[in-house]
């Protein structure tokens, strides 16, 4: 099992108030799974992809990301395993702007240390996995939505991570270029990648294994989903 939730609780806190976003979720993913987690605005899948992407901490609960305990990490531990393990996938692309489409790619092997000629070799590799090697020199002002999703989804990958976490990631396309991008993320996860998508959207969801629904901060379904 590549993600473990149990009885996973988050409270905010305004002044005094108590305000209560995640109760009681409880969620595992099996390795090479495609898992939509679908949920109208307000429902706390956001929330819950922070914690998946250990970018925040539950107020009670266990989480294990590939046998590890999670919840245990430092600060710094925490930051190696969103460097190694997860890779992110953001509705709003988040290039820059000004590098090439192989520089956005290669910026987490910089962090991680990688020499310039072998993270230039990665970097292409990755490009070339989502179809976009010819487009290596280009920077992100010169591609279309779609492409600039692509050079996010290889940044994401070039690391080999565990785990591919995409929000909305078809939120910022139009039809033609969502239905591509989902196309892609199929075609990774025929590939043995383990993908856990957060939604709203119906027809995306559908294109994962499974659907999981979350309402008001509880999980209140789950159905196995099939591409449409």
């Amino acid at each position: 099992m590549i993600l473990n939730l149990q009885n996973i609780f988050k409270d905010y806190y305004q002044d005094k108030l108590v305000v209560p976003v995640l109760k009681d979720v409880s969620l595992q993913v099996e390795e090479g799974e495609y898992v939509a987690i679908m949920g109208p605005s307000g429902s706390g899948k956001t929330t819950l992809m922070n914690i998946i992407g250990c970018l925040d901490r539950p107020t009670s609960g266990s989480y294990e990301l590939d046998g590890i305990d999670v919840l245990q990490l430092k600060d710094k531990e925490l930051s190696d395993v969103r460097l190694n393990s997860i890779g992110f996938v953001f509705q709003s692309f988040q290039l820059m702007p000004r590098e090439s489409a192989l520089d956005n790619v290669c910026l987490p092997l910089i962090y991680a240390g990688i020499k310039k000629k072998e993270r230039h070799e990665m970097g292409m590799a990755a490009l070339a996995r989502v179809g976009l090697a010819d487009r290596a020199d280009f920077k992100p002002t010169q591609l279309s939505g779609g492409q600039k999703q692509r050079v996010a989804i290889a940044r994401a990958m070039v690391n080999n991570p565990k785990v591919l976490l995409a929000d909305e990631p078809t939120g910022a396309l139009d039809s033609k270029s969502g239905h591509q991008v989902m196309e892609l993320f199929r075609k990774l996860n025929e590939e043995g990648v383990t993908i856990v998508m957060i939604t709203h959207d119906m027809n995306v969801g559908m294109e994962a294994n499974r659907m999981v629904h979350i309402i008001d901060g509880m999980i209140s379904e789950k159905k196995e989903a099939g591409r449409l």
